[in-house]
């Protein structure tokens, strides 16, 4: 298993509740790391041998600035590349944005944020045109992340909906359960692969403040708290994975069948069966398919 960049979930909280979020983030969502969370899963980083890449996002990082900022500075300054993801609310004007940015000169090498109708309400917004303009004076390399509404589903985009830039929705996490009848269904028997994440040689991995280690988000290989990540990825059987393993096999389709489970119908796309089937599964394999934080289990989620 040779994994190249780490994303850690700094916070599962955010200001905002997107419809479309991953990891259901949100104002009442629990989970935190410390600066003494982050070291140690820098220092494991870096016995793993492999990893060039640390990226820092949630939820939304800037919520702990000083975390974030002295775990940018630790991760630079071990050699490694950082990125950030964010939604760019510290942007309310060209001397804010200079402020907040500013100690990350030099130190971030990708800065990304996300703006659509999610967020800001248009791809273009003046917090994303801000927090562009300061990124620019301060040669920090910006890109933005736009998804498309759900109705532009990759499964069926022969509408040509989804326009340039754009990505499309990815039915799992909130969006599975708040978006799916905002798009169209398919038999559940025609998903028989898992068409975005690479399990058996994932390149990279989320992890949160609670030590799991998301190979997709959800899908744990374990908790780095108890072994090592060096340890969790020598180990990484993807074939033998009870929830991996399935899916390699022939997709979020095979995972129904191999638990028999109770799910046939009709989804928006191979993550929105994948979603079901785990949250069917959870009670039997509680420790691969978690946090409760990652299926909505925390108030307000």
């Amino acid at each position: 298993m040779n994994v190249n960049g780490l994303h850690l979930l700094l916070t599962y909280q955010c200001n905002f509740e997107c419809d479309h979020c991953f990891v259901w983030g949100g104002p009442d969502q629990s989970g935190t790391m410390t600066l003494e969370d982050i070291r140690t899963i820098l220092r494991q980083a870096k016995e793993a041998g492999t990893i060039g890449w640390i990226y820092f996002e949630g939820g939304e990082p800037f919520l702990y600035y000083a975390a974030l900022l002295r775990g940018v500075e630790m991760a630079a300054r071990d050699g490694f590349k950082v990125g950030i993801v964010s939604n760019a609310y510290w942007a309310t004007g060209p001397d804010d944005a200079l402020a907040c940015l500013a100690p990350f000169a030099g130190l971030v090498q990708d800065l990304s944020i996300s703006s659509d109708a999610y967020h800001w309400n248009d791809a273009d917004d003046r917090q994303t045109r801000t927090a562009r303009g300061a990124a620019e004076e301060l040669d920090i390399p910006l890109d933005v992340i736009t998804i498309a509404p759900p109705e532009a589903t990759h499964v069926a985009c022969s509408h040509g909906q989804i326009g340039p830039g754009e990505s499309a929705v990815v039915f799992r996490g909130r969006a599975a359960q708040r978006l799916v009848a905002r798009a169209d269904t398919h038999d559940w028997a025609q998903f028989t692969e898992c068409p975005f994440e690479d399990l058996r040689e994932p390149g990279r991995v989320h992890l949160d403040p609670l030590g799991h280690v998301h190979v997709c988000q959800g899908i744990t290989l374990g908790n780095l708290f108890q072994r090592p990540l060096a340890e969790l990825f020598a180990s990484y059987d993807p074939a033998a994975h009870p929830v991996t393993g399935p899916l390699l096999e022939g997709g979020p389709a095979e995972l129904v069948r191999r638990y028999d489970l109770p799910i046939r119908g009709q989804y928006c796309d191979a993550c929105h069966l994948c979603d079901t089937a785990r949250r069917a599964l959870r009670p039997r394999f509680p420790e691969l398919l978690a946090p409760d934080q990652m299926y909505g289990g925390c108030p307000g989620s």
